[in-house]
């Protein structure tokens, strides 16, 4: 298939201007110059991959460059669709516990908590259901278009909006408590860093490749941290989108930012304790002594969480516009442009099995609960997978 490599660019640009737009065309040059996706590599199988169960949801992200990641609790899990709906399934066997069409073009994952799933929309607006049986409770409008899946915590609903705003709605009725902004750039990617919540505050990236701790329950800035700084003769080559949601281990926040830098920050204090000029757009996982990232030409490092030090690097999957990776048990897994995804050993990087979902892109962040991994397509595929270990390579 003829696919925009590295992270679909021409699909992924927005102008956050409201006049004076440069259009894509304009920056691309009218032309599709991007490199190719790499050609799958032989290996030799070390594990089988086993597929639990699967279930189409709606459109997915209807062929636009939308994130829908899914939400996974201790038994369920939760979509959202490009068509409105959002669904809740039972995370062991795929059987939907219900379905709610919201009547709205959805544009975020879901966020999930505090008996509440909720999803942004193209329009702006924020839509928050009851999780017992996906009841709407609340449907209001926000400053603009809303990427990133809102979260909650402390009966405060934190929503991420593509204009730079921050803002915390009550739980209970959606009414607005407090709005923290920040100026977004000429342009920048598609795809607004989701915020994450933890201990009371408020860790989010914004466009221009700052991120901040915000105070939950007042708004209020504690930190600022310029994580990546843009350079170039152009506002594309000048983009450092922090894009992926931070991931927190630790008290220490890992950042990246596309055609910057992974960086790891104290969130007491702001001050970041490494950093390496590996640039992503898709982001990275944490697990035990490892950070793992998917950098914008599709290489995989697993770098040490405490120095930053590379363990392993794997370039084999060069433009094929992986996702965020994520550790299964003693695997790090990853989809792809194609609908492939790709088990690599953590402990080396080197290919243990592949499996194909389907043809079309794997976007969403895969999320893993205990030995399964759930993957879910553009197409609105919907995918838990296991793996099996062989005893010897070649094995059947």
């Amino acid at each position: 298939m003829a696919v925009k490599s590295v992270i679909f660019i021409t699909a992924l640009l927005v102008t956050a201007m409201l006049s004076g737009c440069e259009t894509i065309s304009n920056f691309m040059g009218g032309e599709d110059n991007s490199e190719p996706p790499a050609p799958l590599v032989e290996f030799t199988p070390t594990a089988d991959v086993v597929t639990r169960w699967s279930r189409n949801i709606g459109d997915g992200s209807d062929e636009l460059y939308l994130k829908l990641n899914p939400a996974v609790t201790e038994d369920s899990i939760y979509v959202t669709s490009r068509n409105g709906d959002i669904t809740a399934l039972n995370s062991a066997n795929g059987s939907i516990r219900w379905s709610r069409d919201t009547d709205e073009p959805l544009a975020s994952a879901a966020g999930v908590g505090e008996e509440l799933v909720l999803a942004g929309t193209s329009t702006g607006r924020v839509v928050a259901l009851d999780k017992a049986n996906g009841e709407i409770l609340w449907n209001v409008r926000m400053s603009s278009e809303v990427l990133a899946a809102p979260q909650v915590d402390n009966n405060i609903v934190v929503v991420r909006s593509v204009d730079g705003k921050l803002a915390g709605l009550d739980s209970a009725t959606g009414e607005r408590m407090w709005i923290f902004d920040r100026s977004v750039p000429a342009l920048s990617l598609r795809g607004n860093s989701a915020p994450v919540i933890h201990e009371g505050l408020i860790i989010a990236g914004f466009d221009g490749g700052r991120v901040a701790a915000i105070e939950l329950n007042t708004g209020r800035a504690i930190w600022e941290a310029r994580i990546a700084i843009g350079s170039g003769r152009s506002d594309l080559e000048r983009m450092v989108d922090i894009n992926a949601t931070p991931v927190i281990h630790n008290s220490v926040a890992y950042v990246s930012t596309y055609q910057g830098r992974v960086a790891a920050v104290d969130i007491t204090s702001g001050r970041v304790l490494w950093d390496r000029d590996i640039p992503s757009y898709a982001g990275l996982s944490v697990h035990e002594g490892s950070v793992y990232v998917t950098a914008d030409n599709g290489h995989i490092w697993a770098l040490d969480v405490i120095s930053g030090n590379s363990q392993w690097h794997q370039d084999a999957l060069q433009a094929r516009a992986i996702s965020a990776p994520v550790r299964v048990g003693p695997y790090v897994v990853v989809g792809d442009v194609e609908g492939y995804v790709h088990w690599l050993d953590y402990e080396t990087g080197e290919f243990a099995a592949r499996i194909n979902l389907d043809e079309s892109p794997i976007i969403a962040t895969p999320v893993s609960i205990d030995e399964t991994v759930y993957f879910y397509t553009a197409a609105g595929k919907l995918v838990a997978l296991g793996y099996r270990q062989r005893q010897h390579p070649g094995d059947n």
